[in-house]
C-alpha cells in the first residue's frame, strides 16, 4: 500500500463527519457516508440536467412536481451509485489517501450491509420511476446497463469520465421525454453538451488523484491529458457550450436567446483560467462550483423556455 507523502499538497478526504452527518446516530452514520450525503455536489451535479431539460421544454413552472421528484431520484440514485461504486472498488479505495476511509474501504460497513443499503436506495428511486410516463420511464431504465458498468470504466480506458457522463446526463433524456414524448434534437443536443459538462469537471476532481491513480494503475482524464489538463477542460466546456447553444438554436434561433448561456460561459472561463493542476484543493473548490454553473444553465433554460 502507498505511503502518503507528507509534503504532498493537502487533499480534502472523501468522508466528512460535519454537517448533517455528526449528528445522526453512529450507528447510522456510515450508511450515510456511503452514500455520500455528506457531499451533496454529486447529487446536484445529477439532477441539473434533468431540470435543464423540463425547463427547455417550456415546463418550468407547470411541472415543478418533475422537477422535485427527479430531485429526490437523484439523491437516491446518486447514493445507490455510489454504494455500487464503493463495493466494486473498496479495494482499489484502499491504496488512494482521498478515499481510504470510506466506509467499505475502512471496514466501517460490510459488503452484505451496504447491499442491503443499495437495494432499499433503488426501491426509492422506484417510487421516482412510477410518477413517470411509460416513455421516461423506460428511458430511464435503460440507464442501468451503463450505470452498472462505470466502476469498470476507469480500468480499460483512459476516459472513464466520457462514460461518466453518458450517466450522469441521463436525466436530461428522461426529463425532455417526459415532457415531450420523443427524444428530438434539442433534448439530444442538451444531452451531449451535458456529457462534455461533466467531462470537464470530472477531470477537475480527478487531479487530486493523479499520483494515487497512476501508482495503482487507474486510468482517468486528468491522466491522459498531462500537462494539457486546463487547455483540455477548456475544449469540453466549449464544446458544452457550442452543444447547449444548439440545442436552444433549434428551439428559439435567435443571437438573444443563445446569450442567455453568456453567464455560465464566464464562469466556465472563470473555473479555466484559475485552476491550477498541483492544486487538489483549488481543484475540488472548482469541481464543486460547478453546483453554481448547473444553476446557470437551468436559469438559461427557463428563460428560452418560457419564450419559445
Amino acid at each position: 500500500m502507498p505511503v502518503p507523502d507528507p509534503s504532498a499538497p493537502h487533499l480534502t478526504p472523501d468522508t466528512e463527519h460535519s454537517g448533517i452527518i455528526g449528528v445522526l446516530p453512529a450507528s447510522v452514520r456510515p450508511f450515510a457516508l456511503l452514500a455520500r450525503f455528506d457531499r451533496p455536489i454529486g447529487w446536484w451535479l445529477l439532477f441539473w440536467p434533468g431540470a435543464w431539460s423540463i425547463a427547455l421544454a417550456g415546463a418550468a413552472i407547470e411541472r415543478w412536481d418533475l422537477i422535485l421528484w427527479l430531485l429526490l431520484g437523484s439523491i437516491a440514485m446518486r447514493g445507490a451509485g455510489c454504494v455500487f461504486n464503493d463495493i466494486v472498488d473498496r479495494d482499489l479505495d484502499r491504496q488512494v489517501a482521498r478515499t481510504r476511509s470510506r466506509p467499505l474501504a475502512s471496514g466501517a460497513v460490510s459488503v452484505k450491509a451496504a447491499a442491503v443499503w443499495l437495494v432499499l436506495l433503488c426501491l426509492i428511486g422506484l417510487v421516482v420511476l412510477l410518477q413517470l410516463h411509460w416513455f421516461a420511464a423506460v428511458i430511464a431504465l435503460s440507464s442501468l446497463a451503463p450505470v452498472a458498468a462505470y466502476p469498470f470504466m476507469k480500468r480499460i480506458t483512459w476516459w472513464p469520465q466520457i462514460w461518466l457522463g453518458l450517466v450522469f446526463s441521463w436525466a436530461a433524456l428522461v426529463g425532455w421525454g417526459e415532457i415531450t414524448r420523443t427524444l428530438s434534437l434539442p433534448g439530444l443536443l442538451l444531452y451531449a453538451g451535458s456529457i462534455c459538462w461533466v467531462v470537464g469537471y470530472d477531470t477537475i476532481y480527478a487531479l487530486q488523484d493523479r499520483e494515487d491513480d497512476a501508482l495503482i494503475g487507474v486510468r482517468s482524464s486528468a491522466l491522459r491529458m498531462g500537462s494539457q489538463v486546463r487547455a483540455g477542460v477548456a475544449g469540453f466546456y466549449g464544446a458544452a457550450l457550442a452543444l447547449w447553444a444548439g440545442a436552444i438554436w433549434t428551439l428559439r434561433p435567435d443571437w438573444l436567446a443563445v446569450a442567455a448561456l453568456l453567464p455560465v460561459a464566464m464562469h466556465f472561463i472563470w473555473q479555466v483560467a484559475t485552476l491550477s493542476p498541483d492544486d487538489g484543493a483549488g481543484a475540488l473548490a472548482r469541481f464543486r462550483s460547478n453546483r453554481f454553473a448547473g444553476l446557470l444553465v437551468f436559469l438559461a433554460c427557463v428563460v428560452v423556455g418560457t419564450t419559445i
